[in-house]
């Protein structure tokens, strides 16, 4: 079967589980960079898991992709293969990972959009995706629950953890919004049933991210701009670099095997 002989619907399955495998991937390789650097012991385990987590996310959501676009390729084939402006992760993964305070703001931003999402996907009407949806969502309410945790220690830590907690919110909320954006795909699917418009997620995520900050004693940034490309395949200049790194095995032995 050719591409163009692909459902419509199938094509698109394919594409949402690409944006959502890609924001995995990214963020995996991101919070693997803090492995040996974290503030302790038991944090760098933590982070090392939920790395790990993000990359069984990775590897479901890539291989679902390969499958239904008519393509065939592998996770690996998806995640070493393509270049940056293949990818279709939003901005808010691939940002440098600053200091310890900017890392969890961010995790408290994707942590509970992911587990509203999974949470909704597990009604998906697409088998794979439903499947996938009621073990991730499982395991991103403990990512959620560990940085709401962090986010109001550092909150109410001492001045210095304070600052840079407010400094690491600033950062990060104009990259949210991405996150929430609709179009004619998500649309599509959200109408039958098989994925989520992520623009729906947008006030319960409000509220749920309002209500930790006010435990942690913190403000909501205010809304100035917000960020947007990610899911067109336009990149920070960060990224560049990070997928040159990620890729470098691969690029130096192509067809190489272990």
């Amino acid at each position: 079967m050719t591409v163009s002989e692909i459902p419509r619907e199938q094509l698109d399955t394919a594409g949402y589980a690409l944006r959502l495998g890609d924001d995995a991937l990214i963020l995996c390789q991101r919070l693997c960079a803090w492995i040996t650097r974290a503030p302790t012991i038991e944090e760098d385990l933590a982070l090392s898991n939920i790395a790990l987590d993000l990359l069984g996310h990775a590897r479901t959501l890539l291989s679902l992709a390969g499958r239904l676009d008519g393509t065939d390729r592998t996770d690996d084939d998806l995640a070493y293969g393509r270049m940056e402006r293949e990818f279709r992760n939003v901005l808010l993964v691939e940002l440098p990972g600053g200091d310890f305070a900017m890392t969890i703001a961010r995790q408290l931003a994707y942590s509970v959009h992911c587990r509203l999402l999974w949470t909704e996907l597990e009604r998906s009407a697409d088998p794979g995706l439903a499947a996938f949806a009621v073990r991730a969502a499982k395991e991103v309410e403990y990512h959620r629950m560990h940085a709401a945790q962090w986010t109001v220690r550092l909150g109410r830590g001492t001045e210095e953890s304070r600052r840079r907690m407010r400094a690491g919110l600033a950062h990060v909320w104009p990259y949210a919004a991405e996150l929430f954006e609709s179009d004619e795909l998500t649309r599509r699917l959200d109408a039958s049933g098989t994925g989520v418009d992520p623009a729906r997620l947008r006030e319960p995520w409000e509220r749920e991210t309002a209500a930790v900050l006010a435990e942690a004693g913190l403000e909501v940034p205010p809304g100035a701009w917000a960020a947007t490309g990610g899911r067109s395949g336009l990149h920070t200049e960060a990224f560049g670099p990070l997928l040159a790194e990620f890729q470098s095995v691969r690029r130096q032995y192509p067809g190489g095997t272990w």
